[in-house]
């Protein structure tokens, strides 16, 4: 079994295998030359977001700067939005459905280390040089989820459609359909419901 496989898999890997340091290279060499592109060079950013996330949906706009770790592993469905400083760290599967918006800051985070001290550190290889152990788990969001500002969401987790999450949450269990949750760790508040409509506060519009 390759350490990328492995890696996928949320088992113990080595991230200093070869495979994977050249495709991070390769990612962040992407997102640093999609960071000093403008907005108005719309072919361009569009061309460099779809060779480091082959699987972009339509109609997604991703704003820098941007920092990724792999991209290949990180699958956008369409109309998605993302503002300025989003963070993927693609160890594991990343799924982001239709529809989700995400708020400056915000950062998914798949990777996980040991807790226990001693297995989080430097191993030695018999030509001395030096790696760790690594492990991770995937991380779902729903279709028509919003993710506010500051938001960091941990390994393991789904979101469920149509939920938002409010801003600074700090995510490390799963979230249900449908519900606003906030807080550090993040905890369900109450549903979403209709009276939550725009629709039902006047003061929001002109006139």
């Amino acid at each position: 079994m390759t350490e990328q496989e492995k890696m996928l898999r949320g088992m113990l890997y080595d991230p200093s295998d070869a495979v994977l340091m050249k495709k991070r290279i390769r990612a962040h060499k992407l997102w640093q030359q999609f960071n000093q592109t403008f907005e108005d060079e719309e072919e361009r950013r569009s061309e460099i977001l779809h060779e480091l996330f082959p699987d972009l949906g339509a109609g997604t706009f991703l704003s820098s700067p941007l920092y990724v770790d792999y991209g290949e592993f990180t699958s956008f469905g369409i109309n998605c939005f993302a503002n300025f400083n989003l963070t993927v760290l693609d160890t594991c599967p990343v799924t982001i459905g239709n529809n989700v918006f995400f708020g400056p800051n915000c950062s998914l985070l798949t990777p996980l280390h040991p807790l226990v001290a001693e297995e989080r550190r430097e191993r030695q290889r018999e030509d001395g040089s030096l790696y760790d152990y690594e492990y991770g788990a995937p991380i779902t969001i729903e279709d028509d989820c919003w993710i506010a500002g500051d938001v960091k969401i941990c390994g393991g987790v789904m979101i469920g459609t149509g939920s938002v999450i409010g801003a600074g949450s700090v995510v490390i269990r799963d979230i249900p359909a449908g519900v606003l949750a906030a807080g550090n760790p993040c905890k369900v508040i109450r549903p979403v419901t209709e009276a939550d409509s725009v629709y039902k506060k006047p003061h929001l519009f002109p006139g």
